[in-house]
């Protein structure tokens, strides 16, 4: 294991935590009015995946929708759109259970979280490694390139391809988060990992309380006809351009051997000892790509059940997802900041497995309502927490590539789990859905009590440290 001792000292460090939390909350916010309604749920439980990134999340139905009605005077012809579309209906036509119209937004909102995340996937591992090699400001701040394209072709996007356009770059420049786990490690010991981690996760429940309301509201203001969500792409752009100057004038490095690196080019820093893993990152990265895997399926076929068992709309919906970012939100600066993160992951993982099984059989809202209690347990632990033992594994030199690579498993689960899951849900009913994630989650289980441990040395002081946080 690395040095125990604080790498800066406390009151530098409360200073970037400072600057770090503030430029989360922008870029969650901007950034959520793109995630949520894929499916008219939150797609992030499982990263509790910022003000501006919250934005398009109430937005995303009616932005698809308004790009398909555009081209419906032009559906024969050869558009992307077009082309996705016909696909999409192709996949849904193939089932023995009919599956309403009233989806096809959802299924194409899929397909594009689907992209998002194998960008993710692909982007992660590179953003990591160069941050290791020329340091976290300078990454980041190259990142924040990328997200202002991304939001600047949003705002710009009359028709879907560029739209798609503006995905397609935010998922390759979209390092803002493995980043901000990169630097929360780098000014953190291992007592302190857990609480320092948890601020992330804080930020996502902050942000996706506040962040889908203000950009619904901003949707009914109209500034560009040809473009009607302008008005809610100009203020991201903004919070974008906002969270940029702010991260060059206040952010410092990080990175403890920068200075060695740019000179040497030595990734490494000093030459040290091999490192003695106590929990090693394929175990680590497997359990994160299993756990998404089952968790992200289960995400995305929420609004289907809620459709079909109650009739939910979008405000029973949001109603939902207030509730478990709450909850969520309040298990955040308490417990997951407390307790080892070990403990925060087998918390989660148990919560999960229950919640998958309730969901298999619940015929009443009070069951919905315990099941998004346990999911919102899940959302607050199991990603922080397994962020936090990556972190622990993890030298100087390689925290960039080493969480980034984890971050990128997990996205491949995210990218292929919708698809897996919702297609057995609809071949062969929800009870049966839910009853195989059940037992997959229990296999998940398996994994976190019976392979992973706890690193020497980190099981102590815990809830001391989180006090000082």
């Amino acid at each position: 294991m690395s040095s125990t001792a604080a790498p800066v000292s406390d009151t530098r460090r409360k200073q970037i935590l400072k600057v770090l939390f503030i430029s989360l909350l922008l870029d969650l916010v901007s950034n959520s009015f793109y995630t949520l309604t894929f499916a008219g749920v939150n797609t992030t439980f499982a990263n509790c995946h910022q003000i501006s990134f919250t934005f398009i999340l109430p937005l995303y139905p009616k932005l698809l929708e308004f790009y398909r009605n555009l081209e419906k005077p032009n559906s024969g012809s050869d558009t992307i759109l077009n082309r996705v579309l016909h696909g999409l209906n192709a996949y849904k036509n193939s089932f023995s259970r009919p599956i309403n119209d009233r989806y096809d937004i959802v299924l194409l909102g899929g397909a594009l979280g689907s992209l998002f995340s194998l960008l993710q996937a692909i982007a992660s591992p590179v953003i990591g490694t160069l941050s290791d090699k020329y340091g976290r400001r300078t990454a980041l701040l190259w990142s924040m390139a990328g997200n202002l394209v991304s939001v600047a072709l949003w705002v710009a996007a009359t028709d879907f391809r560029t739209f798609l356009a503006s995905r397609v770059v935010g998922g390759l420049s979209e390092g803002n988060v493995q980043l901000a786990l990169a630097i929360a490690t780098d000014i953190s010991n291992e007592q302190q990992r857990g609480a320092t981690m948890a601020l992330v996760g804080v930020c996502f429940s902050v942000a996706f309380t506040f962040g889908p309301a203000l950009g619904a509201a901003l949707s009914n203001v109209t500034t560009v006809a040809a473009n009607p969500f302008a008005t809610a792409a100009g203020f991201s752009l903004v919070l974008i351009v906002v969270e940029s100057i702010y991260l060059y004038l206040y952010l410092p490095e990080t990175l403890p051997t920068s200075s060695a690196i740019r000179s040497n080019g030595d990734t490494g820093g000093e030459k040290t000892a091999p490192r003695q893993r106590t929990n090693s990152h394929f175990l680590l990265n497997f359990t994160h790509f299993i756990f998404i895997l089952f968790f992200s399926g289960m995400e995305f076929s929420l609004p289907f059940m809620t459709y079909d068992l109650f009739s939910y709309g979008s405000s029973q919906s949001g109603r939902l997802l207030g509730f478990i970012g709450l909850v969520a939100s309040i298990l955040q600066g308490s417990f997951t900041r407390r307790a080892h993160p070990l403990r925060v992951v087998q918390t989660g993982v148990i919560a999960s497995a229950a919640s998958f099984f309730l969901l298999g059989r619940l015929s009443t809202e009070r069951g919905l309502y315990t099941a998004a209690a346990l999911l919102a347990v899940t959302s607050a632990t199991v990603v922080t927490g397994l962020n936090s033992l990556s972190s622990f594994e993890a030298g100087k030199g390689e925290r960039g590539n080493k969480l980034g690579n984890h971050r990128s498993w997990g996205q491949v689960g995210r990218s292929l789990g919708p698809l897996i899951f919702c297609s057995l849900y609809w071949w062969a009913g929800r009870d049966v859905a839910y009853a195989v994630g059940g037992v997959g989650m229990l296999g998940v289980c398996g994994l976190v009590f019976g392979a992973l441990k706890a690193p020497p040395g980190t099981e102590t002081n815990v809830t001391k440290t989180a006090k000082a946080w």
